[in-house]
């Protein structure tokens, strides 16, 4: 399930091939690549003929966002704040409240971010026949920016926001243009840049902020995404393992596989006996299922590697 589900219009295609100065700073530290490395994953992906693919935060972290997981540079490493909480969310209006004050004043430039050159290219391997399928758990529509197609959005995508009682949809684009209405003179001083979109601030700063209500119903707004202590609809898993059943290889870019959400997907293919490969800076949960894992920046191997 994509943003294409809703006409944003604003998620405008195309990319950036480079990573700039300012979002390195989110990027772990790697080693130079292994010739060998390039070599075993270029056979890998020649190979392949329905490749599948899952892509984690470590494919956005070089176009400027943040993650939570990476050694040094993650929300995890670099503060003790901790992601927002799916039940604290749904019984706390304080909590959804404070979310959307912090996810307000981050969304200008949380929208603004543009696929890389790993978001291109799996966008290319598709065009050519290689990628059968693309699982992201990524919720910042970059694959989607960049024209992928055959895609599933695991998380969801904080493009999108759902109405928690009557379950309509709406763009975030617009929520954006109701705060703006509702909070005529309200600002605050952001401490930093988290991973979802948000930005960090206390709780004395958001006392006067308003929330919109659903205007179907009235009901309270969520980002359409799978917060902390959710789960995914069982729809959207089954259709992953279906789209995974049609494929012969599956390839982890940028994924450290710590939640059960993807890395359900890994131990079925190892039920299945399909060859995996890991492209990610540092271990991942999946490492002994895996055929090998290479460990380098997605966006300058996945660019190297010929669909062929």
């Amino acid at each position: 399930m994509s943003w294409r589900r809703l006409p944003l219009h604003l998620l405008r295609r195309g990319a950036s091939s480079s990573t700039c100065a300012a979002t390195v700073d989110f990027v772990p530290v790697s080693r130079p690549i292994d010739p060998t490395d390039l070599e075993r994953l270029q056979e890998f992906v020649s190979q392949a003929r329905r490749l599948f693919v899952i892509t984690g935060a470590g494919l956005s972290t070089e176009s400027g966002i943040p993650d939570y997981r990476s050694e040094g540079v993650g929300l995890y490493a670099r503060t003790d704040r901790r992601p927002m909480q799916h039940m604290e969310f749904v019984r706390s209006a304080k909590s959804r409240q404070r979310y959307w004050a912090r996810n307000y004043m981050g969304w200008p430039q949380f929208s603004s971010h543009r696929p890389n050159s790993a978001h291109v290219a799996l966008r290319d391997w598709e065009a050519q026949g290689k990628v059968h399928w693309l699982v992201t758990q990524n919720v910042d529509a970059l694959h989607s920016k960049a024209g992928h197609q055959h895609l599933t959005e695991l998380h969801g995508c904080l493009h999108r926001v759902v109405c928690l009682g009557c379950g309509s949809l709406s763009r975030r684009e617009d929520l954006q243009s109701r705060f703006n209405e509702m909070n005529p003179g309200w600002a605050a001083e952001a401490g930093g840049v988290a991973p979802d979109g948000d930005v960090f601030l206390e709780d004395e700063q958001v006392l006067h902020f308003r929330v919109p209500s659903c205007q179907s119903c009235g009901g309270s707004l969520k980002p359409e995404v799978t917060f902390f202590g959710d789960t995914v609809d069982r729809s959207t898993v089954q259709l992953v393992h279906d789209r995974l059943a049609e494929s012969d290889a599956l390839l982890v870019a940028g994924s450290s596989l710590q939640v059960y959400s993807s890395y359900r997907f890994l131990l079925a293919a190892s039920e299945k006996k399909l060859p995996v490969a890991i492209l990610n800076i540092g271990p991942t949960r999946a490492d002994h299922i895996a055929q090998f894992r290479v460990s380098a920046r997605c966006g300058a191997v996945l660019p190297a590697i010929l669909p062929c």
